[in-house]
């Protein structure tokens, strides 16, 4: 009876044992989801954006957007990283007209090489489309796709912004790289559509932005097939293949590089220049989001405005969300390129949409 007794005794004491055995074992409960924008300030935009790609997302919702229809599409140039005082693409072509006159005297004598060389790139503006046509031609043809990419990419490594003093490849806004990141987690693809040359583009959209080159839409020119060394290659030629990929070419772009309307585009306030873009992915019959950056940040980036508003008129006629650089973003450049994982924003019921 007596050992029957000391068992028993030992029974509470073993449950014990067991019941905290099996708490430190088991996983902890779930915690709330990372903050998948941490470089934006909270406010409406951010909680709208969240909201959008949460409900298009998660299967069940009225919004749900199948995974083969998650397309956005984003300018460049003064969305994904700056544009003033002159766009890097014009940077690069300044650097190899320097390198150019120097190997040739008589090109820095000529206009507007001359007035280019000066830091005047007003010769360029009155010039039009031609003259900045002959730039491009003396700087950016006559050479193959490799060759050009390889001065591009020397150019990257080496060059710095004139006024910000940091390397180009730092100027990605690491705001946009977060929403990019958190779209492309939720099942999205995401095209660059800009004005720029696609091979210049192409070089860095995957280091700067996680955009695979493959997904780069831009302005390109004609190539022809020729032999160098035994070696087929293709050369690049002093003229446009298509249109512009600027204003009404953005969707014709699209249409041709990407086959489908996005639902999601992003865009800027500088020349009117993504308007066509942000109509033609609100037209679609799925829920779209369309957003415009503003610049209006000059300790940390630069406050500038169109001549006309046109972009600004546009977004208050369509209801598109405008971004202030000063308000909505707690940074805005960064060297460091955040990926966020899939689990980022946990599918579940929509946020509340912000007014």
């Amino acid at each position: 009876m007596g050992r029957r007794s000391s068992v028993l005794r030992l029974i509470p004491l073993l449950a014990l044992v067991l019941a905290c055995n099996a708490r430190s074992t088991a996983a902890p409960p779930p915690g709330p989801p990372a903050d998948p924008l941490p470089s934006w300030n909270d406010g409406p935009i951010k909680r709208r954006l969240i909201d959008y790609v949460v409900r298009t997302t998660t299967a069940g919702s009225p919004d749900f957007i199948p995974p083969d229809e998650r397309l956005a599409t984003f300018d460049n140039d003064g969305t994904l990283w700056p544009e003033k005082p002159m766009y890097i693409q014009e940077a690069f072509m300044l650097a190899r007209i320097r390198r150019l006159a120097a190997a040739d005297p008589a090109l820095g004598k000529k206009q507007p090489y001359k007035a280019i060389l000066a830091g005047d790139f007003s010769a360029v503006e009155q010039g039009g489309t031609k003259a900045l046509m002959e730039i491009f031609a003396t700087t950016s043809t006559g050479m193959t796709e490799e060759e050009f990419a390889r001065e591009v990419a020397e150019f990257f490594t080496t060059a710095q912004h004139p006024t910000l003093h940091l390397p180009y490849t730092a100027l990605a806004y690491r705001p946009m790289v977060e929403l990019l990141a958190l779209l492309r987690a939720r099942g999205f693809q995401t095209w660059l559509c800009s004005g720029g040359g696609t091979d210049f583009m192409r070089v860095v959209s995957q280091t700067m932005y996680g955009i695979a080159r493959e997904q780069v839409i831009g302005t390109s020119i004609t190539t022809e097939l020729v032999s160098r060394e035994g070696r087929l290659s293709l050369l690049r030629k002093p003229a446009l293949s298509g249109v512009l990929n600027d204003k009404a070419g953005k969707p014709v772009g699209i249409g041709l590089y990407v086959g489908r309307r996005p639902v999601f585009a992003a865009g800027n306030i500088r020349s009117g220049g993504d308007i066509e873009m942000l109509a033609y992915t609100q037209a679609n019959r799925r829920p779209s989001f369309e957003i415009v950056i503003e610049h209006d940040d000059a300790v940390r980036e630069f406050a500038y405005q169109e001549k006309n508003g046109e972009t600004l008129a546009a977004a208050r006629k369509n209801g598109w969300p405008v971004v202030s650089m000063k308000r909505d973003w707690k940074t805005i450049f960064g060297e460091r390129v955040v990926a966020f994982p899939s689990s980022t924003v946990a599918p579940g019921p929509a946020s509340p949409t912000a007014p």
